[in-house]
């Protein structure tokens, strides 16, 4: 087949709202019953075989902890071996595959989850992860659904971008996949990144293996059936379950590993590129080290900025899914002209949220993911209660009988240095700095320099000239910066996310430079007429 193929122009994938009486809330509904009548047994995907170790660890509910939902087989050292060496096998074959070809299969995944996985993969979501109906929705069905169609069409955009060519000469740019293997690391928080970073390497042309969060596990199964049902060949994508110390002794130490994409925390990327570092002598190229890592996201309100507009930016950036955003709002700066009034309006918004499992679609607030994140969130409490600069205006309160429950809790301190104003908690915990209406520029320095990481932030502002001086000053704090919103909800195609900093690589999920970092390319240069004399024509005599 000959052809210069144009992909379908990508459109964001339209939000259900899940409205009482609504089809798919009938259907979400439905999908959630059938995963909790039954225990999933999950395998390994290696090749075109699913393996079972039969060494298993449980899958239960952050929500509801004594519940079991199904259980998954650890990997072991072998099985890491056998998924690299399943990928390296199906690589010659998937990097020949025409990439229209390759196009088509994510396409098809799209529709898959868009139509007939939406309900099963958001239910999946729900109660592996503890999201509510809508936060799984803007997760599981629309941004990996935006993931694969963009990413689709990014592709195409990338092998259009040709050189020049001088008379007689045909220039030409190859996209090569990248040789070897690409190990995809993703976290719990969101299962569109998580489909995302194995997805977007594997459709230009890479194998990869593919490591979930333990705690991601249950949706990431059916991910991996959706790929299998789209056409993903056997061994392109192997998703395997080991521990970190177990997968990277296997895969750091083996030459053919060529990249790797990474979503999750600053310390264990930090490990992973220094471990890469030292083994850079025992690899066939230079990796690719693609990573989006921690955040401490901010919000500052101008002394202008509407009050209603801070509460909202406040309430939902910090306490949409339990915190556990990338960029979720953990510290904010509001002038004291504001403060009353946004105290107020911040507290009655908390003390109508509803807080309980996600089967109850009326919760706006559900567990944190497990046991370990719940106890480090209520040590910051704790230490917040007994500290002399600090004052728990709401919330405060933390529940472990049934699931791992904190309650939204906002701290206002008189350090702005304080702990949970720099470090990252990753929960339903927002740190407030009330300062000097007069000092909203040396305000803008305080937030640039607190903090390591700088993936997102918002200014709200109603002078203009405050909004100027703030996207200057704040230019390097945050990779994704909003202006009268607040500092999450990153749209694929429209918002391209990510941060650098101790944040990450700022290669942009989302975003045509993403792909480029997953392949390499060969310039080719063809003469037409050749010359066949070395002479040129300055040497002639006069």
């Amino acid at each position: 087949m000959n052809g210069f193929f144009n992909v379908p122009v990508p459109q964001n994938e339209p939000v259900l709202n899940y409205a009482p009486g609504s089809s798919e809330r009938a259907s979400l509904k439905a999908a959630i019953a059938e995963a909790r009548s039954k225990e999933m047994d999950i395998p390994m995907y290696i090749g075109d075989k699913e393996v079972r170790s039969n060494k298993t660890m449980e899958i239960r509910p952050p929500h509801d902890h004594k519940y079991v939902l199904g259980r998954f087989h650890i990997s072991e050292e072998k099985h890491v071996t056998d998924a690299i060496d399943a990928a390296l096998a199906a690589k010659p074959i998937w990097e020949a595959l025409a990439w229209e070809q390759r196009a088509a299969i994510f396409l098809k995944a799209a529709e898959l989850i868009a139509g007939p996985y939406r309900a099963k993969l958001n239910a999946a979501t729900m109660l592996g992860q503890s999201k509510n109906a809508f936060q799984a929705e803007i997760d599981s069905a629309c941004e990996i659904i935006d993931f694969l169609r963009f990413n689709v069409y990014f592709m195409s955009q990338i092998y259009k971008d040709q050189p020049q060519s001088a008379k007689g000469i045909w220039n030409r740019i190859e996209y090569r996949p990248l040789e070897g293997f690409i190990y995809a690391l993703t976290p719990f928080n969101f299962t569109a990144i998580a489909g995302n970073l194995p997805s977007s390497a594997a459709m230009m042309g890479n194998v990869v293996v593919w490591k979930p969060s333990n705690t991601q596990v249950y949706s990431a199964n059916v991910l991996m059936e959706i790929f299998k049902e789209a056409g993903v060949p056997p061994g392109v994508i192997n998703l395997i379950y080991p521990s970190g110390p177990v997968a990277a002794e296997v895969i750091f130490n083996n030459p053919d590993f060529a990249g790797i994409h990474f979503t999750g925390s600053t310390g264990v990327f930090q490990d992973i590129w220094k471990t890469i570092g030292n083994n850079i002598h025992k690899f066939k190229t230079y990796p690719r080290i693609v990573g989006e890592t921690g955040g401490k996201d901010f919000v500052v309100a101008h002394p202008s900025a509407d009050v209603k507009a801070v509460v909202t930016a406040l309430s939902r950036g910090a306490f949409e899914y339990q915190g556990q955003k990338c960029s979720a709002a953990s510290r904010a700066y509001i002038p004291s002209n504001l403060w009353e009034n946004v105290k107020a309006g911040l507290i009655k918004d908390i003390q109508s949220f509803k807080v309980g499992p996600v089967e109850d679609f009326r919760n706006f607030v559900n567990a944190v993911i497990d046991e370990k994140s719940f106890d480090k969130l209520a040590s910051y409490i704790d230490k917040a209660k007994k500290d002399s600069s600090c004052e728990i205006i709401a919330g405060g309160g933390y529940d472990k009988s049934k699931g791992w429950f904190i309650e939204p809790t906002v701290i206002v301190t008189k350090d702005p240095k304080y702990a949970t104003m720099c470090e990252e908690l990753f929960g339903p915990v927002l740190t407030i700095y009330v300062y000097n209406e007069t000092e909203f520029e040396q305000t803008l320095e305080l937030v640039d320099n607190t903090s390591e990481y700088a993936l997102t932030g918002a200014i709200l502002a109603q002078d203009r000239y405050a909004i100027d001086l703030a996207t200057w000053k704040l230019r390097n704090a945050a990779g994704n910066f909003y202006i009268n919103d607040k500092p999450t909800g990153a749209v694929v195609g429209q918002q391209p996310f990510g941060g650098a900093r101790a944040s990450g690589t700022n290669d942009k999920a989302g975003a045509m430079q993403n792909l480029m970092r997953w392949v390499s390319t060969r310039t080719i240069k063809e003469t037409f007429v050749p010359p066949v004399d070395y002479r040129y024509p300055f040497m002639e005599a006069e």
